[in-house]
């Protein structure tokens, strides 16, 4: 009998593909290096946590309430003191189904159709449609090669004043910019705090990146120069294993009982949060420290094989850290258009206009190169490029060398 129930389904919502496997040359999403997931460490802290607090799994919260496991937001309070020099209270941390559900806990608390969100032009992909779909209205401001450039920021500020606008907050990657890769600097993030603070603006704040630094060194997040507004997310998928979906959000309780007050799903998953703080209390310094070496390896090997085969045709800086690369293509490519055809070859890479609000956006793309090896790095490219050049006629074949910026 014939009978269609996807007519009953809401009108706005599309169709998702079914899912036939990655493509050989994946250079797109937040996967990791397979190689550094630490499976035995992550195995021995397992069976220990479960030997000694397994029982509590019958219970929701494991006997430590909605914000999740106490012992990771212990571990979380410590290791953001001192990595990003916040002062977090373990009562002020709430776990989460990855950071996403924390930048759609935040949305869902404090944005109500037609509210005004000061954002970076180029920025995390997914943040643009969901401050859609929250009805809200987006002003963006230009990064540069220090992040968000703040003499726009004041200017926006001062216009949205003049016009009567009270913004609801800013949304801003400070450490380890997705996708330009940039680590702001201590005296532009001072500046920013010092407009926020004169504007009555909150912070959200998203360093979901911020652990894959190749030095280790980092400013202060903005949640330790102003956390008495700021709403900061972080995660665990970059530092240790993205199908884990563990994350966070720091805020005050004033902000965090309301965020919390939007999670209906009866708390995160219990076991991961468990097997986590069991392993992150011995061997966090170190599983990150040697992830980081294999993540700088395998950006070594992309601009080797952009240098290759690309050469002087694109333009990038080699970012501090991160997984991504953002890369500018030659006059004339449109990095859409390219987009498809390269994914109907097997090679996938994110286009700009995905990442970015400026009018340049068609140029750039997004590389991915944490999960690939090297190899498979090298020959996607060589792929990439001869895709391009048979597509716009650029690169041309045996390129000068690179320029980087």
């Amino acid at each position: 009998m014939n009978f269609d129930i996807a007519a009953f389904a809401r009108p706005e919502l599309a169709e998702s593909p079914r899912w036939n496997g990655f493509p050989p040359f994946n250079f797109v999403g937040g996967h990791n290096d397979e190689a550094s997931v630490p499976v035995e460490a992550l195995r021995a802290a397992a069976d220990a946590v479960l030997g000694r607090e397994g029982r509590t799994l019958g219970t929701y919260f494991l006997q430590s309430g909605p914000l999740g496991y106490r012992p990771l937001r212990e571990f979380l309070a410590a290791k953001l003191k001192r990595a990003a020099g916040m002062s977090a209270d373990p009562d002020e941390i709430l776990l989460t189904s990855g950071s996403l559900q924390g930048l759609d806990l935040v949305n869902a608390a404090m944005l109500t159709p037609g509210d005004t969100v000061i954002v970076e032009e180029s920025n995390y992909g997914g943040i643009f449609p969901r401050l859609q779909r929250a009805g809200a209205r987006m002003v963006t401001i230009p990064v540069d090669e220090q992040g968000m450039d703040v003499d726009a920021f004041a200017a926006a500020l001062a216009r949205l004043k003049a016009d009567g606008v009270r913004p609801k907050f800013l949304y801003i990657i400070p450490t380890v910019h997705n996708p330009t890769g940039t680590i702001m600097p201590l005296d532009r993030r001072e500046r920013i705090v010092a407009l926020c603070r004169e504007h009555g603006l909150p912070i959200f704040e998203d360093e979901c990146y911020s652990d894959l630094i190749w030095s280790g060194e980092r400013p202060p997040a903005l949640a330790a120069l102003a956390p008495e507004r700021t709403v900061h997310v972080g995660s665990f998928s970059k530092s240790i294993a993205p199908a884990l979906r563990v994350g966070y959000i720091v805020a005050p309780w004033a902000i965090l009982s309301r965020i919390l007050s939007a999670k209906h799903d009866a708390g995160s998953g219990a076991l991961e949060q468990m097997v986590l703080a069991e392993f992150c209390a011995a061997h966090f310094d170190t599983h990150v420290a040697k992830l980081n070496r294999a993540l700088e390896a395998k950006l070594d090997a992309l601009i080797a094989a952009l240098d290759e085969h690309f050469g002087a045709s694109v333009e990038f800086s080699r970012p501090p850290g991160g997984i991504f690369l953002w890369v500018k293509l030659p006059e004339g490519v449109d990095s859409t258009r390219l987009a498809e055809v390269a994914a109907e070859k097997g090679v996938a890479v994110n286009p700009g206009r995905e990442w970015s609000k400026g009018g340049d956006a068609g140029r750039w793309i997004r590389i991915c190169f944490a999960n690939p090896g090297p190899e498979t790095i090298r020959e996607g490219i060589g792929r990439l490029a001869d895709i391009c050049h048979a597509e716009f006629g650029t690169p041309e074949i045996g390129g000068n060398r690179r320029r980087t910026s």
